[in-house]
């Protein structure tokens, strides 16, 4: 009996413990995150969907540095004329982000974070099959807002809205 009572109570002072830092682990200094999700809407205001990946690494409380590597495709074609376009950019750049959520905000898992990012674009388009390069390759400047919500202490969902790879970015995140 003795035993079981013992293991119950390390038991629950493990849970307890392991709780409070999952509630307590918004974002820190020296944390991995790596977000893997999909893009909505086009660059330059087109439409279309596409696929990314970013990772970042805590520098400091508040800061994160990192890199992120994205694809997004749309295109349009057919209607009266028979005509199509395709666009394809692959983006690669930094990121930084500044985790602001714990300044004003205590939602257990959450994290708030917005920065800038700087990278290049490469670009493709294609007019009915034809090569046409009608936005060009080049450096582009980025801005974004996100959020992530951890479900798990490694684990979560997030969310991203700005003038980036594209407008909308949602998917997985993970932190090691």
């Amino acid at each position: 009996m003795k035993k079981i009572l013992l293991t119950l109570l390390i038991f629950t002072a493990l849970s307890v413990t392991s709780e409070k830092s999952f509630a307590q682990s918004q974002f820190a200094n020296g944390d991995k995150l790596l977000n893997v999700g999909i893009n909505l809407g086009g660059t330059y205001g087109g439409g279309g969907v596409g696929v990314g990946a970013s990772y970042e690494q805590g520098i400091h409380d508040f800061i994160s540095v990192g890199g992120q590597l994205d694809f997004v495709h749309w295109g349009y074609g057919g209607g009266i004329y028979s005509y199509g376009w395709s666009y394809n950019f692959i983006s690669i750049g930094a990121r930084g982000s500044y985790h602001y959520g714990k300044h004003f905000l205590t939602v257990d898992k959450l994290d708030l974070y917005a920065g800038p990012a700087i990278g290049y674009r490469i670009a493709s388009s294609s007019y009915d099959g034809v090569g046409y390069d009608a936005y060009g390759s080049g450096v582009f400047f980025g801005a974004f807002a996100g959020a992530r919500y951890y479900f798990k202490p490694a684990m979560g969902v997030f969310g991203e809205v700005g003038y980036n790879a594209s407008p909308l970015k949602v998917g997985i995140t993970f932190k090691f």
